[in-house]
């Protein structure tokens, strides 16, 4: 007894009692293991925060106010002349082309809120921060323009 593959050629017929051996994959057993170890890993990931950074990368005003408000550590990097004209007060000045030789006078075990005028340079601190192993930082968006026109607090 023949049968016909798809090139249209004769191959003999196989005996209904010879079967073809599973791969160790296709086993129900195998495959339900592997799907418990990646939702595990996946659990792992998700309650480790999946990056490391406990922070969103950026925030908006209202939410740094609130963590001004609790003792977070503020991060303003403009330059001087910005800061004398107007800035939050207790917060810390390291304009941003000093941060890469100052980055050992921030706290790593505390929150880190950086600011700028608008928010762009925050973003730039931001990234050299995480780039330097911190793991506790944010920018804010909208800057201290923002922030001021919002009547929250600064020193002029």
């Amino acid at each position: 007894m023949y049968r016909r593959d798809r090139d249209n050629r004769r191959r003999p017929r196989r005996n209904n009692t010879e079967r073809r051996p599973r791969s160790a994959l296709m086993r129900p057993g195998v495959q339900i293991t592997i799907l418990l170890v990646v939702a595990l890993i996946i659990f792992i990931i998700l309650q480790s925060g999946g990056t490391g950074n406990s922070l969103p990368r950026e925030i908006g005003v209202d939410e740094a106010y609130g963590m001004y408000q609790s003792g977070t550590f503020v991060l303003d990097v403009r330059t001087v002349e910005e800061w004398n004209e107007f800035h939050a007060p207790n917060s810390t000045l390291i304009p941003l082309d000093e941060l890469p030789t100052r980055i050992s006078e921030l706290p790593r075990n505390q929150e880190i809120v950086v600011v700028c005028r608008s928010g762009n340079r925050s973003q730039q601190a931001r990234d050299i921060l995480l780039g330097a192993g911190f793991d506790q930082v944010t920018s804010m968006a909208g800057g201290l323009n923002e922030w001021r026109t919002k009547g929250y607090p600064i020193v002029p």
